[in-house]
């Protein structure tokens, strides 16, 4: 079962428009394709999704699960979304309850075991590595660890164990860690244990029906049935604009963390058809990922162009994320900057440069040098735009009242 619901609040304008695990990443892939693709890879071919927020590009991208091998009969993908009650309307009330509200589909698929992740990470795992783990230490749950530097572990919640990696203390986010063991968000569960907690915390008041505020915490504290998994290969949360960022760059290191060429481990997605990326005759291109359907003409540095961007003659792209469909035109420039799908760059204009300056508008969103444009944005000829600026999804030349737009400074409708 994979929590596909999310916002991701933290990524600003790029989810103005889609759910986070539909969020374009790694040149070609959406982030859900590695948590669709470590299912199949592990050899889980019965899998549901559940969506929530702002799901149409999720529900298209993933459809009927083709690119996975998720099209088949008695199993396969199927996306589960807030349905009516009699009483009215009812949406998630968190990922313990989205879980809740389809035991009935669990159910019909009769297993042994589940596994529940989140559609928001990018990593590599092997399920069936874990589950062996779980069986070994015959657990009724297993939740899936890594260490992480102490200076992190404010940012994680923490668990700390006895020496069979019985997890015996959960901390949330703490200030004053016991540990370095983080819980990823991965989870397998005896059915039947999991099922009976979901029907208890379905009927609590005082919970709030979330697997790592209630459901976790309640298990350490009462069973003692959970056990600790420690996960030593890539995973990466990339929840806010800098770990996006840094995480789409690092692709570009001569040897990269994240291997997507492992023939034995692919990652799979649906793409549009776009023919093979041109390179013009004066085009520079170094250290970078460059998708099907791209045309440089100009410089491109240390970046990832998804399908079709267009980068003009005398263009400049360096250290910078361009999603599907952006266009750079002459003799524009691009640093630090994360764009998002089909935004547009006029002729002569000059974005990530200057001096990093507080965001005005939602500093603990945009507090980096990366300049963020949104969907569709169309940037006018000869603007100089600074660092740590956004662009909101669908602005237009007559919205910017000036030719200099100041770091820290926002654009929007």
């Amino acid at each position: 079962m994979i929590l596909a619901g999310g916002q991701g609040t933290r990524l600003g304008v790029l989810t103005e428009h889609i759910a986070k695990p539909a969020v374009p990443f790694g040149g070609k892939y959406r982030i859900i394709d590695f948590s669709l693709s470590n299912c199949v890879n592990s050899g889980i071919y019965k899998v549901g999704v559940l969506t929530q927020y702002k799901p149409h590009v999720l529900n298209a991208h993933i459809g009927i699960g083709r690119p996975w091998d998720l099209d088949r009969m008695g199993g396969g993908v199927t996306i589960l979304q807030p349905y009516t009650y009699e009483t009215g309307n009812v949406w998630f009330r968190g990922t313990a309850d989205a879980i809740y509200e389809n035991l009935d589909f669990v159910d019909k698929m009769g297993p042994k075991y589940v596994v529940i992740l989140s559609g928001d990470h990018i990593y590599a795992m092997d399920y069936m590595d874990m589950l062996n783990f779980h069986l070994s230490k015959r657990a009724q749950a297993t939740c899936a660890c890594m260490n992480v530097p102490l200076s992190e572990t404010k940012r994680f919640g923490i668990m700390v164990t006895d020496l069979e990696r019985k997890i015996v203390e959960f901390q949330e986010k703490p200030e004053e860690a016991k540990g370095t063991l983080a819980s990823l968000g991965i989870y397998i569960f005896n059915w039947d244990f999991l099922r009976n907690r979901l029907v208890e915390d379905a009927s609590d008041e005082s919970s709030s029906h979330d697997f790592g505020h209630d459901i976790i915490p309640k298990i350490v504290s009462e069973s003692g049935a959970l056990y600790a998994y420690e996960f030593e290969g890539y995973w990466r949360d990339v929840g806010t604009l800098q770990s996006y960022w840094e995480t789409n760059l690092e692709l570009t290191y001569s040897i990269p963390p994240l291997n997507l060429y492992n023939p034995s481990w692919r990652f799979y997605t649906r793409t549009q058809e776009m023919p093979p990326a041109f390179f013009g005759p004066e085009a520079v291109v170094t250290n970078s990922l460059i998708s099907e359907g791209c045309e440089i003409y100009g410089v491109v540095e240390n970046s990832v162009l998804f399908q079709g961007v267009k980068v003009a003659p005398g263009a400049i792209v360096r250290n910078s994320v361009l999603l599907t469909g952006t266009q750079l035109l002459e003799g524009s420039e691009v640093q630090q900057t994360i764009s998002a799908e089909a935004a547009q760059i006029g002729a002569g204009s000059r974005i990530g440069l200057g001096n990093f300056a507080e965001n005005r508008e939602d500093p603990k969103v945009y507090e980096s040098p990366i300049t963020v444009l949104g969907y569709n944005a169309q940037i006018p000829e000869n603007v100089m735009i600074g660092k740590n600026c956004v662009i909101h999804s669908d602005v237009r030349p007559e919205h910017f009242p000036e030719s200099s737009v100041p770091s820290g400074s926002s654009i929007s409708k």
